[in-house]
């Protein structure tokens, strides 16, 4: 193996690892943020990304980098606690639109001022422009990964 290819396999492993390690860390703090609400990590991950919009569940997967099972299970279990419900898709019979419902708009808005709070602190750590450089560096290395694991 040359020094260059040895090296790019290590940036890569540094990489994964390293989002690895940020995965683990943004859902403890996730997790925390969605406790005051009588909610996980992956219940606010899930309602989040239909308050806007609804979608269905393969497009909350696409969104969130999660997989179709994975948010149905989590969709269903939303569903029966009365935090989201399933609306007809005009655009598609079968794939039912999930959308929030009053009580998990409400739950999602006390899990806010946390959120913002926890924000702060980070743009406060990081500074502002060294915050929006990591983000511009997740987009980067989202959209390098992106294009190279779809399939043409």
């Amino acid at each position: 193996m040359t020094d260059s290819s040895s090296s790019s396999a290590e940036l890569l492993s540094g990489l994964a690892l390293g989002s690895f390690r940020l995965n683990g860390q943004f859902l403890q703090v996730a997790e925390g943020l969605a406790r005051p609400a009588e909610m996980t990590a992956a219940w606010w991950q899930v309602l989040g990304a239909v308050l806007r919009d609804p979608l269905p569940v393969a497009g909350v997967a696409r969104v969130m980098g999660m997989t179709r099972q994975g948010v149905q299970r989590i969709a269903d279990l939303l569903v029966e606690r009365g935090l989201a419900e399933y609306q007809p898709n005009p655009a598609h019979r079968r794939a039912k639109l999930l959308q929030p419902t009053p009580a998990g708009r409400e739950a999602i808005a006390k899990i806010t001022p946390g959120h913002q709070a926890f924000a702060d602190r980070l743009v406060e750590e990081l500074g502002a422009d060294a915050a929006r450089d990591c983000l511009a560096a997740l987009h980067r290395l989202s959209t390098a990964l992106d294009h190279l694991t779809t399939p043409p």
